[in-house]
C-alpha cells in the first residue's frame, strides 16, 4: 500500500534515503569540505555560520520527517498487535487499542499484568511451570 498524500510519500522516501550509508557519506563529505575551506575563509564567523545554519536547518526538518515515519510505523505495529490479540484464542480483546486509553486505565492494566508476572515468577521459584493463561 502506498502512502496517500504527497507529504507521506516524501517523508517515507526521504527517511529511507537518509538512513542509508550514502547519506552518511555525503554528510561526512560536506563536513570535510567545510573544514578544508576553513583556511581559505580565515576561519571567519561567516564560515562558522554556514555550517551552523546548515546543520540546524537539516536537523529541524529531519525531526518532522522522522516523527512522521515513527508515527506511521507505530500505528502499523499497533494494528498488527491488535490482529494478533483478536486472532489468539484466550487473548483479552480488551487489550486491543490500549494506546488510546487514558493513563489511569493504562496504569491499571499494567498493574494487573505486573501482578500476574510476579505470581508467575513466584511459581518458578517453587519449581512450577508458568506457561498457563491465568485470568487477567
Amino acid at each position: 500500500m502506498r502512502p496517500s498524500n504527497a507529504y507521506s510519500r516524501f517523508a517515507k522516501v526521504t527517511a529511507q534515503l537518509c538512513g542509508r550509508p550514502p547519506a552518511f557519506t555525503l554528510a561526512v563529505a560536506v563536513i570535510a569540505l567545510w573544514l578544508i575551506t576553513g583556511p581559505l575563509f580565515h576561519f571567519s564567523d561567516t564560515w562558522q555560520l554556514v555550517i551552523n545554519t546548515g546543520t540546524t536547518i537539516v536537523t529541524f526538518l529531519m525531526v518532522f520527517l522522522i516523527q512522521n515515519t515513527q508515527n506511521r510505523d507505530t500505528e502499523a505495529i499497533q494494528v498488527k498487535l491488535d490482529e494478533l490479540i483478536r486472532a489468539t484464542h484466550g487473548a483479552h480483546n480488551a487489550l486491543m487499542d490500549l494506546e488510546e486509553m487514558e493513563q489511569d486505565a493504562l496504569d491499571a492494566f499494567r498493574a494487573r499484568y505486573a501482578a500476574l508476572a510476579a505470581a508467575a515468577r513466584s511459581e518458578l521459584v517453587l519449581g512450577r511451570i508458568d506457561t498457563d493463561s491465568p485470568e487477567a
